[in-house]
């Protein structure tokens, strides 16, 4: 008997594994499949790959947009390139939820983070959250900072 519960339990173990596995595959495709779009501004495969009540932040700090504020923004535009460097992904207990960090190079703004959560829904992994960054080094932060800081002051004054 305690041969069959170790049995069933090292089944258990390896069949989580996989179905984790299987699931990060699947979201790298989903987020692969989100940036390749954008770079072809193929708007229909980009925001299906959105919730309905997704919310996407920009770089700039009043760039909190809705998926249809975001639609309307990018449908605008002929989309952007955002190459992955690398990517990591996490998968909850449930199975249901993934959150990810991944580093990204832009031609224009080199390079970038985007970090975000994305959930299982009956049409697949879909993005619920997207937040895009321009990491700052350490040496170049007290610099920069200030200059958004001058920057936001000169705003306030003259809006």
């Amino acid at each position: 008997m305690r041969n069959l519960l170790i049995a069933v339990a090292v089944a258990c173990i390896a069949f989580s594994s996989a179905v984790a596995r299987d699931a990060k595959e699947d979201v790298n495709t989903a987020l692969t499949s989100f940036h390749t779009a954008a770079s072809k501004a193929d708007w229909d495969t980009y925001f299906g790959l959105l919730t309905e009540d997704s919310v996407f932040m920009g770089t700039d700090a009043s760039e909190r947009w809705s998926k249809a504020e975001f639609k309307s923004y990018a449908s605008k535009t002929r989309g952007w390139t955002y190459t992955k460097e690398n990517r990591f992904i996490y998968i909850a207990a449930d199975g249901n939820t993934a959150w990810f960090d991944e580093i990204l190079n832009n031609e224009k703004y080199g390079t970038s983070r985007g970090t975000g959560v994305l959930i299982r829904t009956n049409d697949g992994w879909k993005i619920i959250q997207y937040n895009l960054t321009f990491p700052i080094p350490n040496d170049l932060a007290a610099g920069i900072t200030q200059e958004i800081q001058t920057f936001e002051a000169r705003q306030k004054v003259n809006p």
